[in-house]
């Protein structure tokens, strides 16, 4: 198990900008990702990252956000720019590992709650 702990949520108006912060602990993982959940909505994938980089997105928030990581500290930040009310939800960190092409994320933190304002 992967130990996540998520901050940097809060609130924000429109056009603002958050930076989000999770800090991993424990077993070994290949990518850690970040997904959100909007009241009354499945949860969604946002953007992950390898230990070696290799970004990925969601396609609708490539340009705004921008997922990073530091490995020396076990650490990935989303810097969310340009945020809209749509954009408000539960942001989750996930470690996940590789097996046969395929990432299966099996550790979640708590979550943290960004809110945009209009």
């Amino acid at each position: 198990q992967v130990q996540l702990v998520e901050s940097g949520g809060g609130l924000v108006q429109a056009g603002g900008s958050l930076r989000l912060s999770c800090a991993a602990s424990g077993r070994t993982f290949s990518r850690l990702g970040w997904f959100r959940q909007a009241p009354g909505t499945v949860r969604e994938f946002v953007a992950s990252i390898g230990r070696t980089g290799g970004e990925t997105y969601a396609g609708t928030l490539k340009g705004r956000f921008t997922i990073s990581g530091d490995n020396a500290k076990n650490t990935v930040y989303l810097q969310m720019n340009s945020l809209k009310p749509e954009d408000t939800a539960i942001y989750y960190c996930a470690a996940g590992t590789t097996s046969n092409g395929a990432i299966n994320y099996d550790s979640w933190g708590q979550g943290t709650q960004v809110t945009v304002s209009s």
